[in-house]
């Protein structure tokens, strides 16, 4: 009796198995026109989410020009660069600035050092940050 149960569904399970492993069109999802047809995944593509813009032109408009305005900074992690801005046939005018240097590798003594800098070029003030706002809220349960 229990056979009875078993080998038949043995035997389907085989067949249901069987039969969706040996499709005859065997293309991948992306190359699915069929599919695509119907929804064009942007999946593929790569967009920054907003806190990661936001970093990233933080990083790019305050931290490195005041991290790289520091002599100390200058001396230990990053290189003089030169530029030549304006090319006219009478003057030539050459910028230099700083750049990080190429063939170091990053430690975390560097990013100590160059956080020193920017919190002493650009000190925390306690009365404009959000902490007084914070503690202004009230609490729950008090």
């Amino acid at each position: 009796m229990k056979q009875l149960i078993i080998i038949p569904t043995t035997l389907l399970l085989a067949f249901v198995l069987n039969s969706c492993s040996s499709s005859s069109t065997e293309v991948t999802p992306s190359q699915n026109s069929a599919l695509n047809s119907i929804s064009n995944s942007n999946a593929g593509t790569k967009k920054e989410g907003a806190m990661q813009k936001s970093l990233n032109s933080w990083l790019k408009n305050d931290w490195e020009p005041t991290v790289a305005k520091d002599k100390e900074i200058q001396k230990k992690y990053m290189e003089k660069k030169k530029e030549v801005t304006n090319k006219t046939s009478v003057t030539k005018t050459q910028e230099s600035h700083y750049v990080d240097k190429k063939d170091k590798n990053f430690t975390l003594q560097e990013y100590v050092d160059k956080a020193t800098a920017y919190m002493k070029e650009k000190p925390n003030d306690y009365n404009s940050s959000n902490v007084n706002k914070l503690e202004a809220m009230p609490v729950i349960g008090k």
